[in-house]
């Protein structure tokens, strides 16, 4: 499928490891002559860690975008009525955002666009990265599995050994996932060998 003239939300989620693996594949969006609008849960902005300052990824997405960021609830509600978005990207995905969708419940502008979308009929494509998602997550993973316009870029477990609860979508399938979503259509295979064996 064509994706050029769409218009995507790209959320952005608190799994501050997984930002260098996503940021291309926004950039492969804009390339594609989509239209990207920026979602990011608070922890985007707010939190600083060694994978980056609080904010700078978020200015970085902004910057390639060209789209000021959607960031609080009231700015994330009109999604719905404007039916703005033929897509919503979740990527990468927190366990908490997943449990949060999973559950029904609305307290941040991802969660708000998410529900927005839902609301349009229209597909919601989640790149998974949790420490939990084989654990306590893992109800919550099928749970929407089975849910309506829900579609997971393919994902596995990142380190088996030393996380052997962990789950990570492959990033560079976000697109492909996309294509195939507003399809209403999972890209398969969706469960993948991520981790890579030694031998």
């Amino acid at each position: 499928m064509d994706l050029k003239g769409k218009t995507v939300g790209f959320a952005v989620t608190g799994s501050h490891c997984t930002y260098a693996e996503v940021f291309p594949e926004i950039e492969r969006f804009v390339q594609a002559g989509v239209r990207v609008i920026p979602i990011f849960s608070n922890s985007v902005l707010a939190v600083a860690t060694r994978f980056g300052e609080a904010g700078e990824w978020a200015t970085r997405i902004e910057e390639v975008t060209g789209e000021a960021a959607i960031v609080t609830l009231p700015d994330a509600e009109p999604l719905g009525p404007s039916k703005l978005l033929d897509a919503l990207i979740i990527a990468p995905c927190t366990g908490s955002t997943l449990s949060r969708l999973a559950n029904a419940q609305n307290d941040s502008a991802v969660l708000m666009a998410a529900k927005a979308t839902m609301r349009n009929d229209r597909p919601i494509i989640i790149g998974i990265s949790t420490n939990d998602g084989l654990g306590l997550n893992a109800v919550n993973v099928a749970r929407l599995l089975s849910t309506k316009n829900m579609f997971f870029v393919p994902f596995g477990q990142d380190d088996p050994f030393k996380k052997m609860n962990s789950l990570v979508a492959k990033m560079d399938l976000i697109m492909p996932t996309v294509e195939m979503a507003l399809e209403k259509r999972q890209y398969q295979p969706m469960l993948i060998e991520r981790y890579q064996y030694a031998h």
